[in-house]
């Protein structure tokens, strides 16, 4: 889409966003308002550069009878540079997903009880980094391992701004590799285990259609720990997607209802994940990065204990701070992956 597109659907989408009419449906006025706020520092910033090229016109035109004129257009002519390269990143497509909340598992792999342990280790690290922006988190499924980690964990976390959560944390996916010595290790030998982490942006009911007719929704006796009522009743519940094979459970709240709810949740982002795969080649080659099967040897991310040391693969980032990121200090390493993917985005539009 060029400039004059984009002005104009801007133009149209300030019409309608000052029409009392479209905010009684909530979703189109949220809607409307998202690719507003996407598409107002383009047009700002193509606003500011037509009025600096403006001024430097009618500078250069003075200079030569005035020398503050002449000072002035040498200063403008620095800018224009600079506001053509901010509009050059800022028209650069924007991944489609970026303003969506997220949903990801984790889920223990290679390394028995130690890689159960890492798995809350990056738990809580994403739950902090999301407390630090603000961010609401809220674990919908978990399988607790014996000595405090997890097998397998389910958390939804959303965002309260405008920026979402699934443009910071789309890159999280893959397997997340750890070196220390484990709490269960007598020798103090270093140990390597994984972990897995898979992001699907979230869909909404309005982004999926989940047809009843295709579901297959079975009921069980939760197991693991929990209160007497949750082992003793049948409120686990397990919905298999017929169509695709998709299955997904849920077991962690006493009713049967809310973990029908928290599953169709999971269920639709898996859905949604798998519909733009199959619409979208570069998605599907971003997904395969999110790597399915938790091998030590396949990994995005190495957390090394005695060298206090995190080391993303993918863009070479390195830092000695593993204490800090595990406390969610993680700002400098989702930038450190967004830089990369937009020097990559600005090579292929150049």
């Amino acid at each position: 889409m060029n400039l004059d597109e984009l002005l104009k659907e801007y133009s149209e989408l300030e019409l309608q966003l000052a029409d009392p009419a479209v905010h009684a449906d909530q979703h189109r006025a949220r809607t409307l308002g998202r690719r507003y706020s996407q598409l107002t520092p383009i047009i700002q910033t193509y606003r500011e550069l037509e009025s600096v090229r403006d001024d430097l016109s009618a500078a250069k035109e003075l200079g030569g009878e005035d020398e503050a004129f002449a000072a002035e257009a040498v200063e403008l002519e620095e800018r224009v540079p600079q506001l053509e390269e901010r509009l050059k990143h800022l028209l650069i497509p924007r991944d489609p997903n970026d303003d969506k909340d997220i949903i990801m598992e984790i889920k223990a792999g290679e390394g028995g009880e130690e890689s159960a342990l890492f798995s809350g280790d990056l738990l809580r690290m994403y739950l902090r980094y999301a407390e630090r922006l603000g961010w609401k988190a809220e674990i919908i499924d978990s399988q607790p391992s014996d000595l405090g980690g997890y097998k397998d964990v389910t958390v939804a976390i959303k965002a309260k701004g405008d920026e979402g959560v699934w443009s910071r944390l789309k890159f999280e996916g893959g397997v997340h590799r750890v070196q220390r010595v484990p709490v269960t290790e007598s020798q103090g030998r270093i140990h390597t285990s994984a972990a897995g982490v898979l992001v699907y942006p979230e869909a909404e009911e309005v982004d999926v259609q989940v047809d009843p007719n295709d579901l297959r929704i079975d009921v069980y006796r939760s197991s693991g720990p929990g209160g007497q009522s949750v082992n003793t009743t049948d409120s686990a519940v397990r919905i298999t997607h017929l169509p695709t094979g998709t299955v997904v459970s849920c077991q962690n709240e006493k009713s049967q209802l809310q973990n029908k709810e928290s599953a169709l949740r999971i269920l639709r982002a898996r859905l949604l994940a798998i519909a733009q795969e199959q619409a979208d080649a570069a998605a599907q080659a971003e997904r395969k990065s999110q790597v399915r099967t938790v091998d030590r040897s396949e990994r995005v991310r190495t957390y090394n204990f005695p060298e206090n040391r995190i080391s993303d693969h993918r863009v070479g980032f390195k830092a000695y701070n593993l204490d800090q990121v595990l406390d969610g200090e993680l700002s400098a390493v989702t930038q450190a992956l967004i830089d990369a993917e937009m020097a990559e985005k600005l090579a292929q539009h150049s």
